[in-house]
């Protein structure tokens, strides 16, 4: 019998996830703060999509081109349906990497998205999606790729390989994954207990258990629990690409440009000695102890002159996407923690705070009297966004045109909420991609929507479906008991939701 799954885990479902970096909208400010030209995105494509909320979302909120895969049936049946009620014409399909990649009915890509699923996929599932990234991404396509790295996943292993080991050896198969990935950390905690040679030489082994023990079960299923797990040094993945003719662009990772967070000083000129960019990148991750890579290759590399550079940044159009009361003036990086200064964020955050969209220019001559900088401005949108308080803005012209895709889609999560809390985010046509929002504040948008127009009719609303279904808030981690408790409760978050995230949703034309 044909084992369709190839060692991927298939019988329990990925996490609804949303994941910003396969946003081709995202790209621009990481593009232009490296000083390259940023590509067009008239098509894209994610290999190994998962639950699809991702690609839906993109798909729905851009004219961009959606297509892609993911084996599991169920999940490319959930992506299917959201794709058929946003109407976005996203073609998804439910085949084997092998099999998708040969189709001759797909076009040639701007964009090309991998999250996460080049560690856990075999070398010749590797070798048919770089013959793929050869032949269908565009001269000047941008490859997203995320992966688990190397060193700093060197040291867990071997433990991996052991829960991996005695869920296979060990575990009940008649039980299901959960309960064999239950007995695995138990049994690695038994293990620890007993102060193995191998714990003493890397004593964090201990803290990463407990960690993993608190993780959501579907994530470790699909995180841990494959056949293939292979952690990669940023040059070995530079050797798997260099055939599909790519050139390693920047990180993903908006807080990885910024040195001042992840390297000391030392560190930066030792970095600085290296004449190679490539070999840069792997010692890099050698200083910072990469655990996970979010990277952009491009198909021919476009350098932009400084004038040009400088000109493309000030037209970049961005829109603030938190209350500027509820952003921290801190930052954390790979070796320290940063205070962001308030005489430089305050003022640009005064300009963003009506949620209107400002090009950087703009928000470069109205802070000019602060004697801000343009570099400064850029940093703080680089810091911003990474941090996901701010997002780069589409055309007006497309966000008419894709508002009633984003609002079918919308509406069918908004109903979703009313029994689950799978999925927390909505599409947004300003930004042309997810937005992250509670369930309890999808409860609120959805009793809006039926013109409950009080936060008390909001919270009553929300309480009648939880309670209906024996449902009852936590708070400081303890379930609220008795109707009163939970819905003094739901009117506080309803009305912090009215004053707070209310205006911004409507900006994003989300409400």
């Amino acid at each position: 019998m044909t084992d369709w799954t190839s060692g991927y885990v298939a019988d329990i479902g990925y996490t609804y996830g949303y994941y910003p970096e396969l946003n081709p909208q995202r790209l621009k400010l990481a593009f232009l703060n490296s000083g390259l030209s940023v590509p067009s995105s008239g098509s894209a494509c994610e290999l190994g999509f998962g639950q699809g909320l991702s690609a839906n979302l993109h798909a729905a909120a851009s004219v961009t081109q959606w297509s892609g895969t993911d084996f599991n049936p169920s999940q490319a049946g959930f992506a299917q349906e959201l794709a058929s009620v946003a109407d976005s014409d996203a073609k998804l399909y439910d085949q084997a990497f092998s099999e998708f990649c040969g189709r001759s009915d797909l076009p040639d890509f701007d964009f090309i998205g991998l999250h996460g699923i080049w560690s856990w996929i075999s070398e010749e599932n590797r070798t048919v999606i770089v013959d793929f990234i050869r032949r269908k991404l565009k001269v000047g396509g941008v490859l997203y790729i995320s992966y688990n790295t190397l060193p700093g996943w060197a040291p867990f292993a071997p433990i991996r390989h052991l829960l991996t080991e005695h869920a296979e050896i060990i575990g009940s198969e008649g039980h299901g994954i959960v309960s064999r990935i239950d007995g695995a950390l138990l049994f690695a905690e038994k293990l620890l207990a007993t102060n193995p040679s191998y714990a003493l030489a890397n004593p964090q082994i201990g803290e990463r258990i407990k960690k993993i023990k608190g993780q959501n079960r579907h994530y470790l299923a699909h995180e841990y629990f494959n056949r293939d797990w292979h952690p990669m040094h940023f040059s070995t993945m530079a050797e798997w690409l260099s055939s599909a003719k790519l050139d390693y662009a920047c990180s993903a990772h908006y807080l990885d440009h910024l040195d001042a967070i992840n390297l000391f000083p030392e560190q930066q000129a030792f970095l600085k000695e290296i004449p190679d960019p490539m070999f840069r990148e792997t010692v890099r991750d050698f200083m910072v102890n990469q655990q996970f890579r979010r990277d952009y290759w491009v198909k021919g590399v476009r350098k932009l002159s400084s004038l040009e550079q400088t000109e493309a940044l000030r037209k970049l159009q961005v829109i603030l996407m938190t209350n500027p009361a509820d952003i921290p003036l801190q930052v954390t990086g790979s070796c320290r923690e940063a205070s962001l200064s308030a005489a430089v964020y305050e003022p640009i955050f005064n300009v963003l705070a009506d949620y209107k969209p400002r090009s950087i220019g703009q928000i470069e001559q109205a802070v000019q009297e602060k004697r801000i900088s343009l570099q400064q401005i850029l940093q703080a949108a680089l810091v911003l966004t990474g941090t996901n308080h701010l997002a780069m803005v589409q055309d007006d012209l497309v966000i008419s045109q894709v508002k009633r895709k984003t609002d079918k889609l919308n509406v069918h999560l908004l109903n979703k909420a009313r029994s689950s809390g799978d999925i927390n985010f909505l599409a947004s046509p300003v930004i042309g991609g997810g937005v992250n929002v509670s369930r309890i504040d999808q409860l609120f948008l959805l009793a809006l929507k039926q013109g409950k127009s009080s936060t008390a009719e909001w919270a009553r609303f929300a309480w009648d479906l939880l309670s209906m279904q024996g449902q009852k808030l936590l708070k400081e981690g303890k379930p609220l008991e008795g109707m009163e408790d939970n819905l003094v409760e739901l009117e506080d978050q309803a009305a912090s939701f009215a004053t707070k995230q209310l205006p911004i949703l409507k900006a994003l034309q989300i409400v």
